[in-house]
């Protein structure tokens, strides 16, 4: 029996049903309470924001429906693809172009080595590894082989460049593994946990005596061995925020209260018997929000918040004061500038799918670049031959403040766009100005990302027994399950699996 999967018994809630609230409407939450809702639950929604989805939304540029946010997802389990099936996109799932992404060091840029986990490579004689670290960078990334399986694997806490600098060395730290986790996590990995963003990964030295021999263990139980960079990644025909949609249509379908525009402003422990069908339950929950001038509030026997980790813990202080210890640092303060452009000159996919951009690269103010309709047939169909959707990032954590001023002003707004069009022309070579511009939108995920700084995952841990000190409380989302949704998805099923078991609401495992 796997553990890790269950299937609720698909049903509408009754009107006599238990009642849950979940506070926080990405989707960590829309999962939480569809899962409740199969469940027998009656669940109510709440988020502050007019739209659901959180980090997966979506905006129009050039009149294009586009990801605002996530536009894939890791295929290193088969978490989201379970979920999409669930909701009726099995057919929508897609693999990425195989041309796979290309890496811009300080000499220029090479193609990105095959690589299963954070940049790290899995065969140290593959050309693109020889290319981007050198004769120097090779011998020294050997050396992993002919250590200890312990150096880098017996601290309790390890950042991801204390085990890749350990084991492999500077050079592959800083033109391989800095891109990839600058890209995927918006951070240094000077202070990234690497347990939790990579899980088992130190575990995996341990059994196969070296760093090389983890991660191709890994790629390999993955199914991605010999694969090209970035294809260890699949999305969805007409964007990662369709799964939000249909997540959203499957609440309303089975009667939950959705309510958008909604923003929780305390969360109260009630007295027993408070909640209206709450027989049994030792405590009791109640959620005050407001809507513009409106103010109501709900109890209800099972709270799930599902928030970025700072919300959570204000939220939860005034009545759980043992977590204020626990409250995460914000994340991130990330800009994604999408770009239209008209530039046919792009049709041949100069940098294949996109740009990671190494940290200590001159010149290039972008930490990455997607040429999406490279990356996606799908949108290419749907914008046309010499159309092209272009996504460049800035901002990471843990690192001294970007080149780029992050601010709402208008007038950095447009140095942004215009920095976005210099930075595009460098890394794919080939000129994009502002005449070929046919839309452009700048979005904002201001400490959105989940911050996994060394030690996170004994927090991560102690939260949980924390919670599970006080029945009827979950709490879920990117700060608990990790970054990525792969990691979210199946962090929130096994939360929302435990309390289930503990009610004894008579879901069937599998």
């Amino acid at each position: 029996m796997d553990r890790n999967k269950y299937t609720p018994r698909p049903r509408t809630a009754s009107a006599s049903a238990r009642r849950a609230a979940v506070v926080g409407g990405g989707v960590s939450g829309l999962l939480a309470a569809m899962d409740l809702q199969a469940a027998g639950w009656q669940v109510g929604v709440y988020d502050a924001a007019s739209s659901w989805g959180g980090c997966v939304g979506v905006h129009e540029v050039a009149g294009l429906a586009l990801d605002s946010g996530a536009e894939s997802f890791a295929t290193r389990s088969s978490a989201v693809a379970e979920l999409a099936a669930e909701v009726g996109l099995a057919k929508n799932i897609v693999a990425p172009d195989p041309a796979g992404a290309w890496v811009w060091l300080p000499d220029g840029p090479v193609p990105l080595p095959r690589t299963g986990i954070l940049g790290i490579p899995s065969d140290l004689q593959a050309p693109e590894v020889r290319e981007a670290l050198g004769a120097s960078g090779l011998l020294r990334a050997a050396l992993d082989a002919k250590m200890p399986a312990s150096v880098g694997t017996t601290e309790a806490e390890c950042s991801v460049a204390e085990l890749v600098r350990a084991r492999m060395g500077r050079r592959v730290l800083e033109r391989l593994v800095a891109p990839v986790v600058a890209g995927v996590h918006s951070a240094d990995p000077e202070v990234l946990d690497v347990d939790m963003v990579a899980p088992g990964l130190r575990a995996g030295i341990r059994e196969h005596g070296s760093l090389v021999a983890a991660v191709a263990a890994q790629r390999s139980a993955a199914g991605h061995s010999g694969s090209k960079p970035g294809s260890a990644v699949g999305g969805l025909v007409g964007g990662m925020h369709t799964l939000v949609a249909a997540l959203v249509a499957r609440l309303a379908d089975t009667g939950a209260a959705l309510h958008p525009g909604h923003a929780v402003t305390a969360i109260r422990r009630a007295p027993a018997g408070a909640a209206r069908h709450g027989a049994g339950f030792p405590s009791r929950w109640t959620v005050d929000w407001a809507a513009g001038p409106d103010t109501g509030s709900d109890t209800v026997e099972l709270l799930v918040v599902a928030t970025d980790g700072p919300t959570a813990v204000k939220l939860l202080a005034p009545e759980l004061p043992e977590l204020l210890p626990f409250a995460p640092a914000p994340g991130p303060d990330i800009r994604l500038v999408t770009l239209v452009v008209d530039v046919p000159e792009l049709d041949s996919k100069p940098r294949g799918t996109g740009v990671l951009v190494a940290p200590q690269t001159p010149g290039i103010a972008a930490k990455a670049l997607t040429h999406a309709t490279a990356k996606w047939q799908w949108l290419a169909d749907s914008t046309g031959p010499g159309t092209h959707v272009l996504r460049l990032s800035y901002g990471r954590a843990g690192t001294a403040a970007d080149a780029v001023r992050l601010t709402a002003r208008p007038e950095d707004e447009r140095q942004l766009v215009a920095t976005a069009l210099a930075d595009a022309t460098t890394l794919l070579g080939v000129p994009v100005t502002g005449d070929d511009v046919l839309g452009a939108d700048i979005v904002r995920w201001k400490g959105a990302l989940p911050f996994a700084a060394v030690g996170h995952q004994a927090k991560v841990a102690q939260i949980h027994a924390l919670a599970q000190r006080h029945p009827g409380l979950v709490l879920t989302g990117g700060w608990m399950s990790g970054n990525g949704l792969a990691a979210v998805v199946a962090g929130t099923r096994r939360q929302v699996r435990a309390v289930l078991d503990s009610v004894g609401d008579g879901v069937s495992t599998t």
